[in-house]
């Protein structure tokens, strides 16, 4: 087995800085993550990192990446490829194919769309990343989490929150047993203050809070805020009389 590298060290490799978030979520050794960020924090980025490592310093490794689709699967395998490659291929591929990357000492890369069915196919991984985790069907998270019973392996979801009505949202508010990281755009030292505000000037403030935000609030969610409820509500109106015209009888 080649000398580990940690894993900050060997994202240091790949990228001319890191964010305190990034590095914090690269020491984190928890079995079990969630990733809340802003588009464009380069959550995936990390992750891919993440994958890559686990492939290159651990023999028969076994990555499986997950999203709601397989071309947004795709996505995360084609940057932890991009990685590899970036890095000079440390061990020779034996097979590289457009969802998957196979390597001399064993460990793979296989990509796979939110279907819990073609997971089930699949046991023992070191390590599952489920991509755009809130967009991702409640059956695909009931396929997972057994397949790492008996590996002790990690999973590490990552997403932009999408609303309180997903397992992702659940397990966020509840904690679940789960590593939370959370980075807002306005972490982001790449993303400027003038770029936020012709955003949030053309997205409403639901999908501005929700994209860049990174707001769990439920109530950015409903059509009626409890303001708005309390507002529409007068204590001087008297009920409506019955109408007995209009009351049902049995014949």
């Amino acid at each position: 087995m080649r000398n580990r590298l940690s894993r900050v060290v060997f994202a240091r490799r790949l990228f001319d800085s890191l964010d305190p978030w990034q590095e914090a979520l690269l020491r984190d050794e928890s079995k079990r993550i969630l990733i809340a960020a802003a588009r464009q924090s380069g959550k995936s980025s990390m992750c891919a990192a993440i994958g890559l490592h686990k492939v290159l310093y651990k023999e028969n490794a076994l990555v499986i990446v997950v999203s709601r689709s397989m071309r947004q699967s795709g996505e995360l395998t084609t940057k932890i490829k991009q990685y590899y490659h970036q890095l000079g291929e440390p061990v020779p591929a034996t097979a590289e194919r457009q969802l998957s990357l196979s390597l001399e000492n064993g460990s793979r890369v296989v990509t796979l769309p939110g279907d819990e069915a073609t997971i089930r196919g699949f046991s023992g991984p070191d390590l599952i990343l489920i991509d755009e985790a809130a967009r991702v069907p409640d059956d695909v998270y009931a396929a997972v989490s057994p397949m790492l019973a008996v590996s002790g392996g990690r999973l590490i979801a990552l997403s932009t929150p999408n609303g309180p009505n997903n397992r992702f949202s659940e397990w966020w508010l509840r904690g679940d047993g789960f590593n939370r990281h959370i980075t807002t755009a306005y972490d982001n030292p790449r993303i400027s203050d003038e770029f936020l505000q012709q955003e949030r000037n053309s997205m409403t403030p639901v999908e501005f809070a929700m994209e860049y935000e990174v707001s769990f609030d439920a109530e950015h969610y409903q059509l009626f805020t409890r303001e708005m409820l309390d507002g529409a509500i007068d204590d001087d109106v008297e009920p409506l009389p019955a109408l007995e015209a209009l009351a049902w009888r049995p014949r």
